[in-house]
């Protein structure tokens, strides 16, 4: 346990922040489920809205730092990539 005034407010930040950190984070992985999902049934509308919404969680989170701006990059890249391969095939 902390023992000095600073160190026990650092905590209860610290608290706040991870479970702030952890809800975006699943708010991120459950938008590109909803993608992997729509991918899976062919549905190109579908597809593309869940994608937007999914860049758009992941651009707000990798500029608060909550997950890095290269891993978000990445990760709409692949999308992005299986997605205009279902296009054409």
């Amino acid at each position: 346990m902390p023992n000095t005034k600073s160190a026990r407010k650092r905590l209860r930040q610290n608290v706040a922040s991870r479970q702030r950190n952890r809800s975006v984070k699943s708010n991120i992985r459950r938008q590109l489920r909803k993608v992997r999902e729509a991918l899976v049934e062919g549905n190109v509308e579908k597809m593309e809205a869940e994608f937007q919404l999914a860049t758009k969680t992941m651009d707000r989170a990798a500029a608060k730092n909550i997950i890095h701006p290269n891993q978000a990059g990445r990760i709409k890249s692949r999308m992005q990539r299986r997605i205009k391969a279902a296009k054409q095939g």
